[in-house]
Formats: C-alpha cells, structure tokens, sequence
C-alpha cells in the first residue's frame, strides 16, 4: 500500500525545481514586509549578522531534516511520519509531526488568503489612481474602509483562494512546477524593476544605512529573539510545506546544499525588498521608516502616490507581494491535499475543493476580527489574533522541536546519512551535532519566549 502511494504524486523536475519550489514556499509575506522593518529597528547590519548566524544554527539544520523526512517517506507529512515511525519502531506519537504541520498549514492558509487579499485590492486602487497624490490620513482612511467592509474583504480572499487552488489542482509537474518556474522568476524581475527605480527616485543611501549601517547599541536581546524566530518562520518551517516537497524531490539531489541555497536566496529577496523599500520611504521626509506594521498598506501607498512614476511602480510593488503570497499559499495546502488524495477517497480536484472550501470557511472569522467580531475576545484575543497566536507561536516551534528530537537523537545516524544524499560526511557529522544539540535548545527558547511574551 505504501508503494503505491509513493507513486501518487511524481516528483519536481529537476533540483532546482525544488529549489525555486521551496524558495517560493519561503518567500512571503513576511520577506517583504516583516523582514525590512524589523532589520532598521534593530540595529541594520547587526541584526542581519545575528539574523544570518540564526538562520546557519536553527532554520538550515531544522529544514535540511525535514525535507529528508519527506523525501525518505516519499509520501504527505502525515503517512510518511507513520511509515518512517513504523519502520523504525518508535511510538506512533510521533505521527504527531506530520499532523501538526498538516494542520497548521490549513490554519495559516484560511487567514493568509485574506491578508493576500488587501495586496490584490492594492494592485487595484494603485492602478486606477486612486491613491493619487494621497496624504496620510487619506491613506489611511483607505485602509480603514478595506477592513471595515467585510463584503470587500470576502471578495479579494475568494479571489485568491481561487489562484491559490488553480494551481494545486495541476499537480506536481503540471501544477506546482510550471507555477514556481514562472512566479519565482517574475518576482525576481519585479524586485530588479523596482530596485532600480528606488536607487533612481529614493534616497538610496539613507536606505542603505538604515539597513545595513552597524548599529550594535540598538540590537537588544529582545531584537535577538526576533532575529532567531524569524529565521525559523521565515523557512517555512514546521508547516508540513517542506516535508511535502521534499516528498517530491528527486532521489539523489544533495540536501544540504540545495537547503543552502533556498536559505540564501529567502534572505537575498528580503534585503532586496528593504532596498526596494526604505530608499523610496526617506524620499518622502513626511512619512517615517520606523512605521512598523503599516509600512506596507498605510505609509507605502502615500509615498507611491506622490512620486513621478509612482502609480505605475506602486501597482507593480503590490503585484510583488501578490506573487510571493501566492507562491506561499500553495505550499500551504499541498500537504493535506496529498494526504486526501492518499487515502483513496480523493482525486486532485476533490481534495483541493473539499480543503480550499474549509480554508476559505475558516478564513471568514479572520474577515470579522477587523470588523464585526472586533471586540470579540477570548483571552484578549479576537479570532485572527488567535489563530497567529496558535500556529506562529505555539504549532509552528512545536513541530519544529519534534522533527529535531526525532532526527538527531530517535533515528540512527547511518540511515540518516543515507537518506540525506551525497553530501560531505564531515558536513553531515557537523550538520547531526547542531542539530541534535544547538536547534532544540534554540527552538524550545523561540517557543517558551514567545508564550511569555504573550502572557506575561
């Protein structure tokens, strides 16, 4: 039975499929927006020291494990947990780590598609002038109004639901390869265009030095731990995303180097965003950089709107974020739809309607939190807070903690060496150790940290 499910899926056409299929699973939401913003505010070059050493010591180790669960289960997180636990003779506990990124991945998807969604009403207002020469409180009152309308929010998250299953329901090759070869590329185009018109319009030196200026006394412990939490998300980890493509990547492609490479590549596109970013915002002295959250959906579209050429670049920036959301949300269900399909009740396009139906469902209390069900809280939590809350903070460093314990101490060193590939030996031997001894402790940090924070 198990053979045959391993035949189910096909695997990515080559290598570097895989690598531009994990790179768009990586790049999101969070290396556009996120990552900027928190390097300025944390010391530029030092945090990005700490960022990379974190990314080195945690997310590559913890990725290289899991996509070497994937592909020696050959199969969705869930059965090849249970098939690599049975093999081994462990507790079906552990099936748990397969479930956890299943789930999470679902979760994070209903309220992704709505986040996604503001970008794709951007391209919109962007295109059509509407943010023309706006101020702040213009902008601002925009963005207001978009959240304040459920029926607008429901609309742009069913759009992107929509993208996000049309490509899933192709499949592997025809599906997901064909849609990374073409939305990688095109978000590199779009990255170049506006890196060179932000080098053109913006104050690229100020851009420049508010990221990668050596600002040792602003980076504190606290900026530390985000450094080290955000080289754990920004991997895609823990959500069942990697574990299924890795499921699907070709037998004798090195781990580790292809790891290396999706990890190099995440932080390139980040610190491309934030020189695309920072040089066009100090170019407009009436909006500040340290703006946080609203970066993107408030002080962006002003700054835009008032520059030569603005429209135009500002429409193809959130057509950017669009892309990467994309490229990230069909990670997000591809695990539980290889799972539905793998149990015999499913085909391709039942499993993808029957998810992205739960998704989209789900989604709708994301829509409320900004509106309806505002003041509704449990715990000080509205539903969209909840549901970050659940699977950035506690399923996403969980499940991360569980694949490092169950690789580096549960499973024997000789048959994951083999599974692995055809990298260095002494690579691999250092590779086990960090892992076995620096990530769990580094993760359990993330995880014990965040819930403090939240609590306390």
């Amino acid at each position: 039975m198990n053979d045959s499910r391993r035949k189910l899926h096909g695997t990515w056409a080559s290598r570097w499929t895989f690598v531009m299929a994990a790179t768009g699973s990586a790049v999101g939401l969070g290396n556009i927006w996120k990552f900027p913003y928190i390097t300025g505010e944390n010391g530029g070059g030092a945090f990005v020291l700490v960022y990379l050493g974190c990314i080195l010591l945690v997310g590559v180790p913890v990725m290289m494990a899991e996509v070497m669960l994937g592909r020696k289960g050959r199969m969705s997180p869930i059965n090849a947990m249970k098939s690599i636990t049975r093999d081994a003779g462990l507790h079906g506990a552990w099936n748990s780590i397969g479930w956890l990124g299943v789930i999470a991945g679902l979760m994070i998807l209903s309220y992704y598609a709505v986040i996604a969604g503001w970008a794709l009403n951007y391209i919109i207002e962007m295109g059509s002038g509407t943010l023309h020469g706006a101020d702040g409180p213009e902008a601002s009152a925009l963005f207001a109004d978009l959240l304040a309308s459920p029926k607008k929010l429901i609309f742009w998250q069913t759009i992107f639901m929509l993208l996000t299953m049309g490509v899933v329901i192709g499949g592997v090759t025809k599906g997901l390869g064909v849609a990374v070869r073409v939305l990688m590329p095109l978000l590199f185009v779009l990255l170049v265009i506006l890196l060179v018109f932000s080098a053109r319009e913006g104050d690229f030196y100020q851009g420049w030095t508010f990221l990668f200026s050596f600002r040792s006394e602003n980076l504190t412990w606290g900026g530390v731990l985000e450094a080290m939490g955000h080289a754990f998300f920004t991997l895609s980890l823990g959500m069942g995303a990697i574990m299924a493509y890795g499921a699907y990547m070709p037998e004798h492609a090195p781990i580790g180097k292809t790891v290396v490479t999706v990890a190099f590549l995440d932080t390139v596109v980040a610190l491309l965003a934030g020189l695309a970013i920072f040089p066009i915002v100090f170019a407009n002295p009436s909006v500040s950089a340290n703006a946080g959250p609203g970066l993107l959906f408030e002080t962006l579209p002003v700054v835009f709107g008032n520059m030569p050429g603005g429209l135009f670049f500002g429409t193809l920036f959130f057509l950017l974020v669009t892309v990467a959301a994309w490229s990230s949300s069909i990670s997000l269900i591809e695990p539980a739809v290889a799972w539905l399909i793998e149990t015999g009740r499913c085909n391709r396009i039942t499993a993808n309607l029957l998810l992205g139906l739960i998704a989209w469902i789900v989604g709708l209390g994301t829509v409320l939190s900004f509106n309806v069900w505002e003041d509704h809280r449990l715990f000080g939590f509205n539903f969209f807070e909840s549901m970050d809350f659940l699977t950035a903070r506690v399923m996403l460093p969980l499940t991360g903690l569980f694949i490092a314990i169950f690789v580096a101490w549960l499973m024997k060193p000789a048959e994951v060496f083999s599974a692995i590939g055809d990298d260095p030996p002494v690579l691999l031997t250092l590779w086990l150790r960090v892992l076995r001894y620096l990530s769990p402790v580094a993760v359990a940090v993330i995880l014990v940290i965040g819930l403090y924070k939240t609590f306390f």
